[in-house]
């Protein structure tokens, strides 16, 4: 051969190859002419298995190609005409012969070209790549669901992730059902559960426009037995079931085989929700019509596609479970109701209840007063619920020693350094050691004989003031730093000045307060403030707020002040002279009379003034002050200009003097002393 032609040793082993391609190739070779017929195949082509090529020799491309999806005519004719290559292109076709009858071909079509550059035709290659593509679809879908599924703390949001997943690039309806103990945060049973266990139906999801549902999603039923359902929950095994009409566990729940049948579901996989052998649930998937029936590598694939979705319920169910707990710890630990006055309406209101760490408070003070709080503890969970209940019992503690707001402040800020600085000798796996602790507060007073608040906050948080023209604004009041933090600046006092119908509203997230403060607030557009019921007026906030607003879980005071009657009110200058507390004594007996007090708590309240006054004109500096206020309780102020400390002393029998506060403290529910600038004021009270 040596000495022969080499191009006709060229000519002849290219014919030689054809050939053996056309007969041996498993790819699939196609020769069609210039209109699109069929001239030869090769005897070995998949797509043609069960039929004899020479039946399609001479047929048109859509006739020979009848069992393809797509036009491939339509295609094969722009490689005619363009002399584009197709390359690789995927289409889908039905064969009959083939098990499963649906397949993928992977095409690639050629221009045929003579030497003077004639067209003579088109060269088709066609590989099956069903399994190929079968496998990389199943990739996808797992991709997907661990992209998608568990991006919630919510066991039924999971269960709607997972079908939104799967169909229909893996399963033609999807349904998910959970123990509905485990959406309430309970523990998951241990295989096998308990007979008639309830589950709840969380999703459901079909490629059908109108598809039929066994039960409603949000259901909860108890499984009927025996099924493929109630045994993949008590061995937490899959299991592919073929659907046929005379499937016998069918006849057990009647529902779901009505449904079975007007879906044409005719292979069914039934995987169980299970984690470290406790059943949390199960996920029926279904094809139904034309699609390929479940097989061994389905089932693997929905095995890591359960056990991703069951890891993700758990922590859901756990997050439930601890939020349930710290929700209760919460409710257990903040005020059940307002503190109310003739002069001033309160009313509470939580926006969604989800963040433990937020709290409110309304603390009756001396003199008719009430001091508001609000405040966030940084944080979630059960810890925030805790540090919320120290830090709130702290607040009422240094309120009883009327302490004004910045000084307050200044000591919860110590506080709140202290608990901060005990997580760090927590042990070192302790996740609560490297979370820090800070916190944020108002603390306001309200003094309904001047008709002002007095205000201090620590981080950023403050009322919004809507005065009765309905004129709403931010009264500014110096931040200090936030509770827990190592800024060490000083607290500073805001003095605001509230007419009479004004609303505020003080509340435990910026955003919120932001918003409720602009002109398109609802605070601006809501009618009739100074009377509409407070609590009315709450939902109408809740309302009004948009769902994209952003604001996280705020607690919530509102409060309305009214006008506090001046004949509940008097106040008295009184000489530094003993002869004083005659006088004072008199007064008090002719105003105890006009209020209709009793005579009981009258005779209480002279002794109670005899006793203050004798003690502010022996030991006190002038000038000095008799105040009487009938609110929710009698009221019994002196003031003076001294800062001698009272004390309670217990005198001996032998003893001329000392009894006088001990009296005092005796005939009066409440005592104790508040200093202001200049002076103190010692009170009392006494029940009506």
């Amino acid at each position: 051969m040596a000495h022969g032609d080499p191009g006709r040793h060229v000519a002849q082993t290219a014919v030689s190859m054809l050939e053996a391609l056309f007969t041996q190739s498993p790819i699939g070779l196609h020769l069609l002419d210039t209109d699109l017929r069929v001239v030869r195949i090769n005897t070995t082509t998949p797509a043609m298995r069960g039929m004899f090529p020479e039946d399609l020799a001479g047929q048109r491309a859509r006739d020979a190609y009848a069992m393809v999806e797509e036009d491939v005519e339509g295609l094969l004719g722009e490689v005619l005409a363009t002399g584009v290559p197709l390359l690789q292109r995927v289409v889908r076709a039905h064969i009959e012969a083939e098990s499963p009858p649906q397949r993928q071909f992977e095409i690639t079509a050629l221009r045929l070209q003579g030497p003077d550059g004639s067209v003579l035709g088109v060269a088709l290659t066609s590989v099956d790549v069903t399994e190929r593509e079968r496998a990389r679809a199943r990739t996808v879908v797992l991709d997907v669901v661990r992209a998608r599924v568990g991006r919630t703390l919510d066991p039924a949001v999971t269960g709607e992730e997972l079908v939104d997943a799967v169909v229909p690039g893996f399963a033609d309806l999807a349904v998910v059902e959970v123990v509905d103990g485990v959406i309430r945060g309970d523990e998951p049973p241990t295989a096998p559960p308990p007979a008639g266990m309830p589950v709840m139906r969380t999703a459901f999801r079909s490629r059908q426009t109108r598809p039929a549902q066994a039960h409603p999603v949000g259901q909860v039923r108890r499984l009927p037995a025996p099924t493929p359902f109630t045994q993949a929950l008590a061995d937490l095994r899959p299991r592919v079931v073929p659907l046929r009409p005379d499937t016998p566990w069918l006849s057990a729940d009647p529902p779901v085989a009505e449904a079975i049948r007007a879906a044409r579901a005719h292979s069914l996989l039934v995987v169980p929700l299970a984690l470290r052998d406790a059943a949390l649930g199960i996920v029926s998937l279904y094809r139904t019509g034309d699609s390929a029936p479940f097989d061994e590598a389905d089932r693997e694939l929905a095995t890591e596609l359960a056990s991703h979705t069951a890891l993700c319920v758990d922590n859901a169910r756990r997050y439930t479970r601890e939020h349930t707990v710290a929700a209760t710890v919460q409710r257990q630990l903040l005020p059940r109701r307002a503190v109310s006055h003739a002069s001033l309406e309160t009313a509470y209101l939580s926006v969604t209840g989800a963040d433990p760490g937020a709290w409110y408070d309304t603390i009756p003070l001396s003199g008719a007063r009430t001091a508001l709080v609000v405040g966030k503890v940084s944080g979630r969970g059960l810890n925030a619920a805790a540090t919320m209940g120290q830090l709130r019992t702290v607040v009422r503690s240094l309120a009883a020693f009327e302490l004004p707001p910045d000084e307050l402040l200044a000591r919860l800020h110590g506080t709140a350094g202290h608990l901060a600085a005990e997580r760090g000798h927590l042990p070192l796996g302790d996740p609560l050691r490297r979370e820090m602790l800070t916190a944020d507060c108002v603390y306001a007073v309200h003094d309904p004989v001047t008709g002002r608040f007095t205000m201090a906050t620590a981080g950023h948080l403050g009322p919004v003031l809507v005065r009765p023209d309905h004129t709403v604004a931010l009264p500014a009041a110096p931040g200090g730093p936030r509770l827990g933090t190592e800024e060490g600046a000083p607290f500073a006092t805001a003095d605001v000045e509230v007419p009479d119908g004004s609303v505020l509203v003080f509340t435990s997230d910026p955003v919120l307060t932001a918003y409720l403060a602009e002109s398109s607030g609802p605070l601006h557009s809501t009618p009739d403030l100074r009377d509409r019921p407070l609590q009315e007026l709450c939902d109408a906030l809740v309302y009004a707020l948009p769902a994209g607003l952003g604001a996280g879980d705020a607690a919530v005071i509102v409060a309305r002040t009214r006008a506090f009657s001046a004949d509940r009110f008097v106040a008295w200058p009184l000489d530094r002279d003993p002869a004083a507390v005659a006088v004072a004594r008199q007064r008090t007996g002719h105003q105890l009379a006009k209020w209709d007090v009793d005579d009981e708590t009258a005779f209480n309240t002279r002794l109670i003034v005899s006793e203050l006054v004798t003690n502010a004109v022996r030991y006190g500096s002038p000038p000095l002050e008799l105040r009487l206020i009938l609110d929710r309780t009698l009221t019994c102020e002196v003031r003076d200009a001294g800062s001698d400390v009272p004390l309670l002393r217990h005198a001996a029998g032998i003893d001329e003097g000392g009894r006088g506060l001990f009296i005092t403290a005796q005939l009066a529910r409440a005592w104790g002393v508040r200093y202001t600038a200049p002076g103190k004021t010692i009170w009392t009270e006494q029940a009506l």
